[in-house]
């Protein structure tokens, strides 16, 4: 019994909880339509594409605890077979990682004033752990069962490592460049302050799902908790690229009560007190919500000292 608990047992809760949170994709899907249908194409396209690989690793995952708890209820032979969706799974996953992962390096990519280290440090990682999950598809797709599975440990390992590895690149580059970008005016620095913590927590939902599959599958090899904790991370990387982009109208709103304007440009400031004007050159640098990444300015009319209406682009 406690070795059904420890693999099929830990499968199907795996399956439980990343249909809770598809159900909150569809919800953040349907939302960012409504809400922002002025977006550019390719983010559309985006969503849409993440929402497809999302559903499809959903129906793989099922299929399997499907095939494995209901067809072979009566031949507990079965179980030690690998059911062809279980593997096939791993590509999608693969493919919203990418995706996602890819959207915020051009976060990162805008943020660093168009730095190639910055951007090239992370896509290097991004890139890495695609090349390794299709590595890992295709070895598996050649096993027929979990004992010849189980060559491909290190392999897996890899995959979550590099996985954790990039989620906390990235969210090392944009606290470090929001930091960076302070403006010394306090309603703008309280918002940069709201951005760094959302990039930290959006970061590391993803991060502590790669290393949890990471730890368990070092520590419990011959169980599936490991499993568990894959499944939900396709579904965390969707979650966290759709509140990045449903955030924005929070963050317009919260910026005009502070006198701030979102934007995707630089940052740039200047005072209007008393008729006169003080500027502080601009840094090129966008103050972005990338797992909520929009970027921040404190606009301000140079020719007329009279601060700009805040506008959101």
């Amino acid at each position: 019994m406690g070795a059904l608990d420890n693999t099929f047992g830990a499968f199907l809760i795996g399956v439980v909880v990343s249909a809770t949170l598809y159900g909150v994709t569809i919800i953040q899907t349907w939302y960012y339509y409504n809400r922002y249908p002025s977006d550019p194409w390719y983010i559309k396209l985006l969503v849409a594409g993440v929402l497809v690989s999302d559903s499809c690793h959903q129906a793989l995952i099922t299929h399997t605890v499907y095939t494995y708890l209901v067809t072979d209820f009566e031949t507990p032979a079965a179980l030690a077979n690998i059911v062809w969706s279980l593997v096939v799974e791993v590509f999608f996953n693969g493919f919203t990682a990418l995706f996602v992962q890819s959207f915020l390096a051009m976060r990162v990519y805008r943020l660093s004033s168009k730095s190639r280290l910055a951007t090239g440090s992370v896509m290097v990682l991004v890139i890495g752990e695609f090349i390794l999950v299709t590595v890992y598809a295709i070895q598996a797709l050649q096993f027929h069962t979990f004992i010849q599975l189980s060559s491909l440990k290190a392999l897996s390992m890899s995959v979550n490592a590099v996985a954790a590895a990039g989620d906390v690149l990235i969210a090392i580059f944009l606290c470090t460049l929001l930091q960076k970008s302070r403006t010394g005016f306090r309603r703008s620095d309280n918002m940069i302050n709201k951005l760094i913590v959302f990039s930290i927590n959006t970061g590391l939902l993803t991060s502590i799902c790669a290393v949890a599959s990471l730890i368990s599958i070092t520590a419990w090899p011959n169980t599936f908790i490991y499993i568990a904790f894959y499944f939900c991370l396709g579904r965390l990387y969707c979650n966290s690229l759709l509140a990045t982009l449903n955030a924005r109208k929070g963050l317009r709103s919260e910026s005009r009560s502070d006198e701030m304007s979102l934007s995707l440009q630089g940052v740039q400031q200047k005072t209007n007190q008393i008729g006169t004007t003080s500027k502080r050159t601009p840094n090129n640098i966008s103050i972005k919500i990338d797992t909520t990444h929009e970027f921040v300015r404190d606009e301000y009319s140079a020719s007329s000292g009279d601060m700009k209406s805040p506008e959101v682009v």
